[in-house]
């Protein structure tokens, strides 16, 4: 259906557009809507439909022209501001990290020390290991005791003792030495000759201890 009529040129029979006041061919001057018009449209009509399709037509542009842009924009914002699993449990570990406090240090467990003595040695000032020591009357002997393994001692905290079997004639004098009695002094009380067993005795000789008997052998 034509928007604008046609008209019949009623001196030479050509159609014109309905614009027109006179025939673009003959130049004779139209008179009325025409000759040969068309009946069953009104122009009036066909222009306000033709005005409310364009309107419709430009809501729609203008309708999709705001949207869009704000649709993609919500697209694009919508993953970045959902918060996921992964994060939420992160949220959570952290929290917990403020408000509950550390564990309490585990100290490293201790390294067990020797349970018990293996062996003995008496050194006297020379230097020498014996446990049979000969001495002139008038002479002094420093004795020192010498265990292994090192460290046992100290460990299981053992005492050292020195004892004469006849301390009015040969006297044993300890002397401390670091927290214990290592080293003693051996004297001739009476200045003649004689002997005496000078017992040494580390903890309890029965729970990983020692007793160790040194003769001591004074000559005129």
């Amino acid at each position: 259906m034509a928007i604008i009529n046609s008209i019949k040129c009623a001196r030479c029979d050509r159609k014109y557009s309905g614009l027109r006041s006179r025939c673009p061919f003959c130049g004779a001057r139209r008179t009325g809507a025409g000759k040969y018009s068309d009946d069953s449209t009104n122009i009036n009509t066909k222009m306000l439909i033709s005005v409310l399709i364009m309107s419709v037509f430009t809501i729609a542009a203008g309708v999709l022209f705001f949207t869009t842009p704000v649709e993609a924009e919500a697209g694009s914002l919508g993953p970045q501001n959902t918060p996921s699993l992964s994060n939420l449990e992160d949220d959570i570990n952290y929290q917990t990290s403020l408000t509950t406090p550390p564990p309490p240090e585990t100290p490293p467990p201790e390294t067990p020390g020797p349970e018990k003595i293996t062996g003995i040695e008496v050194l006297n000032e020379w230097g020498n290991n014996r446990f049979d020591i000969s001495l002139d009357a008038r002479e002094k002997a420093d004795l020192k005791v010498v265990v292994a393994p090192e460290g046992v001692v100290e460990y299981n905290n053992m005492v050292i003792t020195w004892e004469s079997s006849d301390s009015e004639k040969i006297a044993v004098s300890p002397m401390m030495v670091d927290g214990r009695y290592w080293e003693a002094t051996v004297a001739n009380l009476a200045r003649s000759t004689g002997t005496a067993t000078v017992t040494i005795t580390i903890g309890d000789p029965d729970n990983g201890g020692w007793t160790q008997d040194v003769i001591i052998r004074y000559k005129g």
